[in-house]
């Protein structure tokens, strides 16, 4: 009986410990469906979730490192500060200097969610979209084209423009079609975010 009992507390000993490992414990949430949102504020239709970028379960891109799409470092400083929005599905990053700098307006949901919107409507429907990034200068956004396996990347900064990626791409009429909508796109994405930037370095004042 002894032993029996001695086995039981060890095994609760066992069990505690393993529930106090924080990635354990979020795997077991998410197996028996007990996983909840941290930090999550909800405005207005209940579709942007604030995501605490550090600790976000959801997500495993490292923000904090603010590495873009191909692996270039950002230029950002361990002051600047970083806060996630999941609007619809998407994630818009907002990094500054200031908390300030990190509040999310309504425009600024709405700019996100018509540029995902847009997209589908003008280029493709099937994409998985990447989180967007505003920074104090620049704008930065990608994703992939699923059908035609192809990687894109969009800047608004120094470096503005539209990168592609892929592997073996056939320049089929397909293709170079493919690539004038996504300029045409561009051209609009970077009007709307330019307006963003102008705006949030206005409030900055």
């Amino acid at each position: 009986m002894n032993n029996s009992h001695d086995e039981i507390k060890k095994l609760l000993e066992a069990s505690r410990k393993l529930l106090n490992n924080e990635v354990i414990n979020e795997d077991i949430r998410r197996q028996y469906g007990l996983l909840t949102e941290q930090g999550v504020d909800l405005t207005g239709d209940n579709v942007t979730q604030k995501i605490n970028i550090a600790k976000s379960v959801d997500d495993t891109i490292d923000y904090e490192t603010a590495d873009d799409e191909y692996g270039n470092e950002e230029e950002e400083s361990k002051d600047d500060k970083t806060q996630g929005y999941r609007i619809s599905g998407g994630i818009l990053v907002l990094h500054g200097k200031e908390q300030t700098d990190l509040e999310l307006t309504t425009d600024e949901k709405i700019a996100f969610q018509e540029t995902m919107d847009d997209f589908v409507a003008e280029v493709s429907d099937m994409v998985d979209f990447n989180k967007l990034n505003v920074y104090t200068n620049n704008v930065e956004w990608s994703g992939k084209l699923i059908e035609q396996d192809i990687e894109f990347f969009f800047s608004i900064g120094e470096e503005n423009g539209i990168y592609i990626e892929g592997e073996m791409i056939k320049a089929d009429d397909e293709f170079i079609g493919l690539l004038t909508k996504l300029n045409t796109y561009y051209q609009k994405f970077k009007s709307k975010w330019a307006k963003i930037l102008a705006s949030r370095k206005k409030t900055e004042k």
